[in-house]
């Protein structure tokens, strides 16, 4: 290593000490202790009727049968939500004055259309997780199938298929950052552009234990429990409260035990977890749900799912001058609670990386399609942009003649503290 990239940083001479994990041995020996470990007593076990239709009309359904096996507590719809007062799921994120979101509302069971494969359309609880899943078959559902649109790209076109009456062109957002104008007349001016256009395809997390939960209702004290395979914990708490059940947060307490993975998309409050705090409720006992492997690739959060144009300008050194990007983010059926903070406010924080760029300008549209929605997934939005960037880079080292790793060394930042062309404070390199 030269003295110019020598760092304390990544010299293990500078601090030879190793901090030993403590958790280690309880999970190689055996002894964690997952949501599934410690079943509620009393619990009944709940299952989900899902869409096999990217888009339809519900046009009736039949739980006669189902609701007439032995074992069978109820079977619930929609209808049964809404006569109770059950809310839609809420979306938190707050973008800058003037940049408004349309969050369509995502009921606990979906309301008269389904708008993706896995959309949930009834809900079964009994005895046992097998008499459950014997009703579920018993039950039928007549649709009417509708043009569905599962592509960005093509939800934008003029005549596609519209998810919601309440956004036009199925846009749910329109997001700017940086200065575009800048940036353009930085490119414009530049001796040399290259240009990309990438895609980060969808992707299923695919946790290695699936999502679990038990909802409790305690008729003495007036307040709900949830215990999951959950992160966030505060942020599920109060969106369950705030949207769905119409509580204060302080009436419901989420309780997180060891977690098998989760990668950000367990951070969310699914429609699954209120359907079971409202059945807990209502039927007087626990109710217990797990998800299947089919379940948590269809209607788990999936992350990523943009496509994005970038070009960056250089002078005749190599030094960067400006750099814009246009993307078109798919949000899915729903607007998830972290959804569109993915494509927007946290990549923009870190557009352009490591490098002194004097303007970058950011534009995004989300788009939605029918699809499951997306959410936060590893990084959430912090991996595109660093995608973008160096990708970039690449390009420009092969095309011009650089060695990318010098390209790349002339336009570090260098000085701090730094403050990027995206408004974002750098204190120091460490």
């Amino acid at each position: 290593m030269d003295a110019e990239t020598a760092s304390p940083l990544f010299d293990a001479a500078a601090d030879p000490r190793s901090l030993r994990r403590f958790e280690d041995e309880r999970f190689l020996t055996g002894h964690g202790n997952y949501a599934d470990d410690t079943p509620a007593a009393g619990q009944l076990s709940a299952v989900i009727l899902r869409s096999p239709h990217a888009h339809a009309r519900i046009a009736a359904i039949d739980t006669a049968e189902a609701l007439a096996l032995p074992g069978v507590r109820g079977v619930f719809t929609a209808d049964d939500l809404i006569a109770d007062d059950v809310g839609t799921l809420p979306c938190h994120i707050v973008f800058p004055e003037g940049q408004k979101l349309f969050v369509p509302p995502r009921y606990p069971l979906a309301r008269e259309r389904v708008r993706f494969v896995g959309d949930g359309i009834a809900l079964v609880i009994a005895e046992s997780r097998a008499i459950a899943l014997d009703a579920l078959e018993r039950i039928a559902v007549e649709y009417d199938p509708l043009p569905a649109v599962v592509d960005a790209v093509a939800a934008r076109a003029a005549d596609a298929p519209l998810l919601w009456d309440d956004a036009p062109g199925n846009l749910a957002f329109h997001f700017w950052r940086g200065d575009r104008d800048a940036a353009r007349a930085a490119i414009a001016a530049a001796e040399h552009v290259v240009e990309l256009d990438l895609v980060n395809n969808r992707i299923a997390a695919v946790a290695m234990e699936p999502r679990v939960a038990i909802g409790s209702w305690d008729a003495a004290t007036g307040r709900y429990r949830l215990t999951c395979s959950g992160a966030a914990v505060h942020m599920i708490r109060r969106e369950l409260a705030e949207g769905p059940l119409g509580v204060p947060p302080a009436d419901i307490e989420v309780i997180a035990p060891d977690v098998g993975g989760g990668f950000g998309m367990k951070s969310v409050p699914y429609p699954e977890y209120a359907l079971l705090l409202w059945a807990a409720r209502r039927l007087g006992r626990p109710v217990h749900w797990i998800a299947e492997r089919t379940e948590e690739f269809t209607n788990g959060a999936h992350g990523r799912a943009n496509v994005t144009r970038a070009r960056l300008g250089l002078d005749a050194a190599g030094n960067f001058l400006g750099l814009e990007v246009e993307t078109v983010a798919d949000l899915g059926a729903y607007v998830s609670s972290g959804g569109p903070g993915s494509s927007t406010l946290a990549p923009s924080s870190v557009m352009g990386g490591l490098y002194a760029i004097p303007a970058v300008g950011m534009d995004v549209v989300g788009m939605l399609t029918n699809t499951a929605p997306i959410d936060a997934y590893r990084g959430a939005g912090k991996p595109e942009a660093n995608y973008i960037i160096e990708r970039l880079i690449d390009l420009a080292a092969h095309r011009l003649g650089h060695d990318p790793v010098a390209l790349r060394r002339r336009n570090l930042v260098r000085n701090f503290p730094h403050r990027t062309a995206m408004g974002v404070l750098v204190d120091s390199g460490a």
